[in-house]
């Protein structure tokens, strides 16, 4: 699998559930029913209905999307922090204090980065998009949705093949364990790559702007989705859509594994060769491979600056060191 380094020495021990549970593929529990397994069936299928009420919503009450779209982001990591309370994955993976501060700030840098995504293509997108649909918006909402994944596909994928964006994006793959908070963690260049490519594709494709607020929020939805630290299993849905278990793997130190770079969809990963989910399989461990190829999480600015440290000279021929950070095994 191309990628590079990866973190680090975080054991996933599975700990402190709020009951012992035994799934089948399709996420169910063996032996009976309790609240936790009913929580658990109905996590991923209430965010979804929020995304289609709340984007019915916005078209029909024509609201603002500046509004619209951070309102409906705080619900959902309130919904999901819940969430990761009620029916964790793991709980030494919820953050510890320090991890909160550090984690608040990241959130804030990238919520700068999504704004200055935003202001760099918000004159190509209100000259090229359209106000209304062209089309039926039927039509339009899943053309929009499968051209930005893809992109969003492409560009992470690079960021993990690219010896120069990997020092952009590693700086998301340092923590030793991953969960809603965590997803904040990235260095702001790499949040304004990502999106402004995604965003100039959609309006250059004339994409209207109401479907690109809807697919902007089921977007939303399942990125921070994907990230939960909670015990939430979608089955075969997982050849359609993207989910925790895929992204948790996508965080393995473990290559062979480590693959799902779609966030939202999980079509890509086929088409491409890079989906490795398989019911029950979980990764040994998360995070860095080389944990000194990058600042610790809580050293945000050495972290911001890490694209322009000049990298550590290679080491001699027969050493048996990696060559790089993009090294593979």
């Amino acid at each position: 699998m191309d990628e590079c380094e990866r973190s680090a020495d975080g054991e996933n021990d599975r700990n402190g559930e709020i009951d012992s549970v035994t799934y089948s593929d399709g996420g169910k529990r063996a032996g009976g029913i309790s609240p936790a397994s009913l929580l658990r069936a109905a996590a991923y299928p209430v965010l979804l209905l929020a995304v289609v009420l709340v984007g019915a919503a916005a078209l029909v009450l024509r609201w603002d999307p500046a509004v619209v779209s951070p309102l409906f982001l705080v619900g959902t990591l309130v919904y999901l922090a819940v969430l990761e309370q009620l029916i964790p994955y793991d709980r030494s993976w919820h953050p510890g204090k320090d991890e909160w501060r550090w984690y608040g700030v990241y959130f804030l840098l990238t919520m700068a980065g999504s704004g200055l995504a935003q202001l760099l293509v918000t004159a190509a997108v209100g000259r090229i998009a359209p106000a209304e649909p062209a089309h039926s918006l039927w039509a339009e909402i899943p053309g929009a949705l499968l051209a930005g994944s893809l992109v969003s596909y492409l560009v992470h994928r690079l960021g993990h093949t690219s010896a120069l964006l990997w020092r952009l994006h590693g700086v998301h793959h340092v923590p030793q364990k991953v969960n809603v908070a965590n997803n904040g963690v990235n260095h702001v260049l790499d949040i304004v790559l990502a999106q402004s490519l995604v965003q100039l594709t959609l309006a250059l494709l004339g994409f209207s702007r109401p479907a690109v607020l809807v697919t902007g929020l089921f977007v939303v939805a399942q990125g921070y989705f994907v990230h939960a630290n909670i015990d939430v299993r979608i089955g075969r849905l997982n050849h359609v859509l993207a989910s925790p278990e895929q992204h948790r793997l996508h965080h393995s130190t473990d290559l062979s594994e480590a693959g799902h770079y779609g966030s939202d969809l999980s079509c890509w990963d086929h088409l491409f060769g890079s989906f490795t989910w398989r019911p029950g399989r979980e990764p040994a461990a998360v995070g860095l491979h080389d944990p000194a190829s990058f600042p610790g999480t809580g050293e945000i600015l050495a972290s911001l600056l890490h694209p322009w440290r000049r990298p550590e000279p290679e080491p001699p021929a027969g050493t048996g060191t990696p060559a790089g950070p993009d090294a593979t095994p």
